[in-house]
């Protein structure tokens, strides 16, 4: 009789057990996210690596994908991994410097992170990209697949910029963009940037009174609110990933900016939405495809423009899902092939979208303000910011 009690009570225990397991894991409202980890996060005030700020992210991601979750990291700290281990013999300009200690720091970041999630019995790969990477369908799909092939089996993508080629106008602005870019690439239900303040706020931080704005919804005018100073040891500020983080929810993803600083920040986030302070852009419902996102991020890469008329723009702008056909288009600029990324321009010269173009310039300018053509960009291949 005491066996057969106590045997009930081991299973009591097991269906408990087994209980709250699932009872934690319905906890993530998110099985795949990307989480961009920023230079002010990663260094400290000497601009050297903060490896015990390091550590807690690598554990706590380290949770997040033993609870399921599909993790990319967007990591910074490259320079400031290498600005540690070397000491220029002569003076450098700012993109030399750039050059030389990303190109030490990259090889100290990526085994750091390679110890840290071993511990963990977690492997990790090195992604290393350009701009150009996204410039066509083709490199865009081959980085993806890539990638997709790490999380099939397990490996979490480590991505960073190649800074040692990247120093022409085709550089990401800063990681924000390159994160953007990659969540939207991946297919990602949230993107979490993190900075070394709270979020948002509705006013400058430093001032008396100033509150974190908890949410951002479709359409909502912030330019009041952004300050346009640069981060200390990035590239980017707060404009940036302003910018950056509404148009990946324009694209149906979550986009969540908070203190990589705080304690246990991560599993805040997705274990206490509600409670963690930061602010997070409500994403839109509509789905946009694959190719719709790519091109959404495209807009560096434009070979052309495509200068439309009032009438067009009002079309464009309407409810509506339409194409940009010949007749509304009144100039062309640049010289462009057939599936190359144009720009879209309104009567006053100001960008309103891009698109994939279906004619190259020469047939194009032959097609300028006439009735019953073929569009020179279908709407499927069209994104209006």
């Amino acid at each position: 009789m005491f066996f057969l009690c106590l045997n009930f009570l081991l299973f009591g225990l097991i269906l408990l057990s087994l209980r709250f397991k699932r009872m934690d894991e319905m906890e993530y409202q998110f099985t795949k996210i990307a989480i961009k980890i920023g230079s002010n996060v990663l260094t400290r005030r000497d601009g050297t690596l903060d490896v015990t700020r390091m550590s807690a992210l690598v554990d706590q991601v380290a949770e997040l994908y033993k609870a399921g979750i599909e993790v990319i990291l967007v990591s910074s700290g490259a320079v400031a991994s290498g600005r540690s281990e070397i000491k220029p013999s002569k003076k450098l300009d700012s993109v030399d410097q750039r050059q030389l200690f990303s190109a030490v720091g990259q090889a100290k970041l990526i085994n750091r992170y390679y110890e840290l999630f071993r511990d963990h019995g977690i492997a990790v790969g090195q992604v290393l990209t350009m701009k150009e990477n996204f410039s066509t369908r083709r490199h865009y799909l081959n980085q993806r697949n890539c990638m997709m092939v790490m999380l099939e089996n397990g490996v979490i993508p480590i991505v960073n910029e190649n800074d040692t080629v990247s120093v022409t106008e085709l550089m990401f602005t800063d990681n924000d963009e390159l994160s953007g870019m990659i969540a939207s690439m991946m297919d990602a239900q949230a993107l979490i940037i993190l900075s070394n303040i709270d979020g948002i706020y509705d006013g400058s931080p430093s001032a008396p009174g100033t509150k974190v704005i908890r949410e951002v919804e479709p359409g909502k005018d912030l330019s009041d609110y952004i300050q346009t100073e640069k981060s200390g040891f990035g590239r980017g500020g707060m404009l940036t990933k302003t910018t950056i983080a509404r148009k990946v929810a324009d694209e149906g993803i979550t986009v969540i900016i908070a203190n990589g600083k705080k304690d246990n920040i991560l599993l805040d986030l997705l274990q206490h939405p509600e409670a963690t302070v930061c602010t997070r852009f409500i994403p839109s419902h509509d789905d946009v495809s694959s190719v719709k996102k790519w091109i959404a991020h495209s807009g560096g890469f434009a070979k052309g423009e495509l200068h439309l008329n009032a009438k067009a723009v009002e079309v464009l702008k309407g409810d509506k899902a339409v194409s940009v056909l010949p007749v509304g288009v009144v100039r062309i600029e640049g010289e462009f092939e057939k599936d190359d990324i144009v720009k879209l321009m309104n009567q006053e010269g100001m960008p309103i979208g891009v698109g994939r173009v279906a004619f190259d310039s020469v047939e194009a300018r032959q097609m300028i303000g006439k009735h019953g053509q073929k569009p020179l960009v279908h709407y499927d291949y069209l994104y209006l910011e």
